[in-house]
């Protein structure tokens, strides 16, 4: 057999003299044996033959990839039940009716309690009720919807019944509106606006709840966050589409100018913020004017003199904040990070060749090896115990936010009761309201802190000393607040009509 290795550059062999590295002592130069050359011939076959199979089944489940979904029906705008969207997305929708179970986590959540179900609320089982778990809430809302019925949050699933059976829809009238965040609305914007969302959002909003709530099936479904042509993600919501506008300016389209790792949170962000209803059109309104942070939203609403009611009992004309998730998170290391809602609240999974963010949409605390550990290398108990601790101490700040707000209500109710005039109970008013929105923002926001711990203790800590301010005030006529007071409303005393008592919506 011919030298296999004619040609190649020769290594030297002992004392400088030419040789071969591989050559054995009894064979000439450059020689090898006829057996260890068909051995090495059925190596490189196998080898070959075993690089082609690898190659042949990297292009088969790269193909795929590619596919992302075995088409079985067309979807398009007309089509807003999830269901039927299932079945080009089997392995996404199975997660998306997991959003059913009740699983508490210690600051969060709610197992299933039981009820006996009536003709007005078919529910066999409900969450937790907050106010009752904290009769602190019922003082602070006092003459509030929300002081009849609060109950903790559960899934995706239940958004839309929780609403339509909440006992606050006994005691206030609550519009239309409150459907932008509680059911699948892109369908029914359009049909109402034929064909114009903001027209249809326009003309669903004032519409008393029990109307408008006949123009909607689903809660939150795959039509609101993804384009059914191309599956990309998409904002659907005009509350959220005008309030990015306001924030970022005029010329925004949060459509068009979000990027993709953007949007992840910018779909969830949709419905978890904090909103006001304006104006007798009920127009859903974002207070971003000012920014995103609390005091920000709260300057807005001095500006414009928004209140959502007015105490029983201390007669300030008061807020309600809402779930603003969106507006925290924006604050924390993790916005900062780049780290989006879907990247912990829908971390991605491997399902066969793919790759898919899991639509069972939960806390983080119940997914932590796919929500913590891709990127904190550290045992679960220990991000577990991370995250708690953070939320111990935001609860702790939070009770003592309550007692404060709690002892300045009670203590403007006395002075009210003891015949005070209006003008002398109103630099204690406005700084009750101001302390109440603040300790509401942190209480009504669902992460108990962790979304941006430091932001979340900045504002319960200045809620805390906004409250105490409001108490030396009733006690001193000449004290002067850190904070501005406002000039007194011309209309205190009762509940206006500029937005129906326990109008908002929320869990």
């Amino acid at each position: 057999m011919a030298d296999s290795h004619s040609g190649e550059k020769q290594q030297a062999g002992p004392g400088g003299a030419p040789g071969h590295a591989g050559r054995s002592g009894g064979q000439g130069q450059g020689h090898i044996p006829l057996w260890a050359a068909g051995v090495a011939a059925i190596v490189a076959g196998g080898l070959a033959a075993g690089a082609a199979g690898l190659l042949s089944n990297i292009a088969e489940h790269q193909g795929e990839a590619k596919s992302a979904f075995f088409k079985v029906v067309e979807l398009s705008d007309d089509i807003t039940d999830p269901a039927v969207w299932g079945k080009n997305f089997p392995q996404h929708y199975d997660d998306y009716r997991k959003t059913v179970d009740m699983v508490r986590t210690r600051f969060g959540g709610s197992e299933a309690e039981p009820r006996t179900p009536t003709a007005s609320d078919p529910r066999t089982v409900v969450a937790t009720s907050k106010i009752e778990e904290d009769p602190r809430l019922k003082a602070i809302w006092a003459g509030y919807a929300f002081a009849k019925d609060f109950r903790e949050e559960r899934g995706h699933a239940f958004m839309l019944e929780d609403q339509v059976f909440t006992e606050r829809q006994q005691v206030a009238k609550q519009p239309g509106t409150c459907l932008h965040c509680h059911a699948s609305m892109f369908g029914v914007y359009k049909k109402a606006g034929d064909g114009d969302l903001t027209k249809g959002f326009e003309k669903v909003n004032p519409m008393p709840y029990a109307e408008a709530k006949k123009l909607a099936e689903h809660p939150v479904a795959c039509i609101d966050c993804h384009d059914p042509a191309s599956m990309s993600l998409r904002v659907t919501r005009p509350g959220f589409i005008e309030g990015m506008k306001a924030w970022k300016g005029q010329d925004y389209d949060v459509n068009r100018d979000a990027s993709r790792a953007e949007m992840r949170s910018y779909v969830c962000g949709q419905c978890h913020v904090e909103y006001y209803f304006k104006g007798p059109e009920k127009r859903l309104v974002y207070p971003w004017h000012k920014g995103l942070k609390a005091d920000e939203i709260l300057s807005y609403y001095e500006e414009n003199g928004h209140k959502d009611w007015v105490h029983a009992k201390s007669g300030a004309p008061a807020l309600k904040a809402q779930h603003p998730e969106f507006e925290l998170w924006s604050q924390g290391v993790h916005a900062r990070s780049g780290v989006s809602c879907a990247d912990c609240h829908m971390p991605y999974k491997r399902a066969g060749a793919q790759k898919i963010s899991d639509h069972h949409i939960r806390s983080p605390l119940l997914n932590v090896n796919r929500a913590c550990q891709t990127c904190h290398r550290f045992p679960e108990d220990e991000l577990k115990a991370r995250v708690e601790a953070i939320q111990l101490r935001t609860y702790e700040m939070r009770n003592a936010a309550m007692d404060a707000v709690v002892q300045l209500i009670d203590d403007i109710g006395a002075k009210r009761s003891a015949g005070a005039s209006d003008d002398s109970l109103w630099p204690a008013q406005s700084l009750q309201r101001k302390a109440q929105f603040l300790l509401d923002f942190i209480e009504a926001e669902n992460s108990t802190g962790f979304h941006a711990p430091g932001e979340a203790a900045r504002i319960l800590g200045k809620a805390v000393d906004l409250a105490r301010q409001g108490q030396v005030a009733l006690r001193d006529a000449t004290f002067t607040p850190t904070e501005a007071i406002p000039p007194r409303p011309t209309t205190p005393g009762p509940p206006t009509t500029s937005a129906p008592v326990g109008a908002k919506g929320e869990k």
